[in-house]
């Protein structure tokens, strides 16, 4: 590939280039199953995508910029509420098109993926476990892309192991002051809402989490400035500080006591939107790497090239269905579990990171260009692996699961 080639891909500029060419790598046998709101709710994103979403990505990865432009553009389409009621903004439909939504979105800028769905992770406790005022106070905002929200979990010393929260709420009055600092919280210095997990009660480990919500503006609530990070760099992540923050009662949610309830009810919908972004990534990287070998071979590529895109298609629809089959699960019954959820987001994401590193390597040197975007799949693939629980600690869920499941068996 000579200099003159090293522009930008023509899928990164062209609307009409970047859909013909996610259109040819649809894949019949996943599509066969996609009920037709679903597939239209594919068509409606991806030509968001193409037009406000993916020629954007180079340029929020290179400036950091923020992508609210990106997510707004998703907000006026009607995506942002999937999988809400219409009567809290939502379209009511199902964790399959959510799925597929988020594939979408993240094959054309993985960082705007990581703000939309963090709008999801705010509102989704809220409406769950929420008074019906609180819900309807606080989620059309979300869903709309009037405010942003973030969700308050991890902290210093507390990342996976809720139990292990720092941060307390102590019940004063007719509410609870809060105290203590998060860290790592996706949209933190944006948000205006804010889903804060704290403990009430450290004796009683988990089972003294209580979850609140908290409005950005009130008293004693500082957002800490984002972090620079390797990849995912329209999204910007934060540490959070509550210091004396008055919350009242009615803005638990649930009971006291519920928030681990309300963590382990919302999980499915968070590793839902990870193992999306792993297969998003997925294509991603190889729809660049086919973009870049057919500019410098044409359509007849060596063979060394295409085997290994044989088998980064094969992983691909391998992960896709597992996708679309644990969401589908996921739509048809309240029973999923852990491990199942746990398989889905470990495999989803270990996948977007190994075809992405696969892809740099079918390119050689100019894997590592960050004008044809595949240096930029791998960066933001990575954590992908790390948040909404470790890909280590879903692997210790699917083997206790195993270890469950032979209790007897012998």
């Amino acid at each position: 590939m000579n200099t003159e080639r090293l522009a930008r891909l023509d899928l990164d500029t062209d609307p009409k280039a970047y859909l013909a060419l996610h259109e040819r790598l649809d894949e019949p046998v996943a599509d066969v199953a996609l009920s037709d709101r679903e597939l239209e709710v594919r068509a409606l994103t991806r030509d968001v995508v193409s037009r406000e979403v993916a020629p954007r990505a180079h340029d929020l990865d290179r400036t950091h910029a923020f992508a609210h432009d990106s997510v707004q553009a998703l907000a006026r389409a009607g995506l942002m509420g999937l999988i809400f009621p219409e009567s809290l903004g939502g379209t009511g439909d199902t964790n399959v098109a959510y799925a597929v939504a988020m594939e979408e979105i993240t094959a054309g800028c993985a960082a705007t993926s990581l703000v939309f769905m963090t709008q999801t992770h705010a509102a989704y406790p809220i409406m769950i476990a929420g008074s019906d005022d609180l819900a309807r106070r606080h989620v059309p905002g979300l869903l709309d892309g009037s405010v942003y929200g973030a969700l308050g979990i991890t902290e210093p010393n507390a990342g996976s192991d809720v139990s292990g929260l720092r941060t307390t709420a102590r019940p004063v009055g007719d509410g609870y002051l809060l105290n203590g600092s998060k860290t790592f919280i996706t949209t933190g210095d944006r948000a205006g809402v804010i889903v804060c997990f704290a403990t009430t009660d450290k004796t009683l480990g988990r089972d003294g989490v209580s979850a609140f919500v908290v409005d950005a503006g009130w008293d004693g609530v500082r957002p800490g400035r984002p972090f620079d990070k390797m990849g995912m760099h329209g999204s910007s992540t934060a540490e959070l500080f509550f210091d004396d923050v008055r919350v009242p009662a009615d803005h638990r949610l649930g009971a006291e006591g519920e928030g681990w309830r309300v963590v382990m009810n919302s999980v499915v919908k968070s590793r839902i939107s990870a193992a999306a972004q792993g297969v998003g990534l997925a294509r991603a990287a190889y729809a660049r790497t086919l973009a870049v070998l057919t500019r410098t071979h044409g359509t007849r590529l060596p063979d060394e090239h295409v085997f290994a895109l044989a088998d980064l298609r094969g992983r691909i629809l391998q992960g896709r269905l597992l996708l679309h089959a644990v969401a589908r699960r996921a739509d048809a019954a309240d029973d999923i579990s852990t491990g199942q959820i746990g398989m889905m987001k470990q495999a989803c994401t270990d996948l977007g990171f190994a075809a992405a590193v696969e892809a740099t390597r079918i390119l050689g040197p100019y894997g590592d260009l960050a004008v044809l975007g595949v240096e930029r799949c791998l960066r933001d693939a990575k954590v992908t692996q790390i948040y909404d629980g470790t890909n280590e600690i879903q692997r210790i869920l699917i083997g206790r699961e195993i270890t469950r499941s032979m209790k007897g068996a012998t």
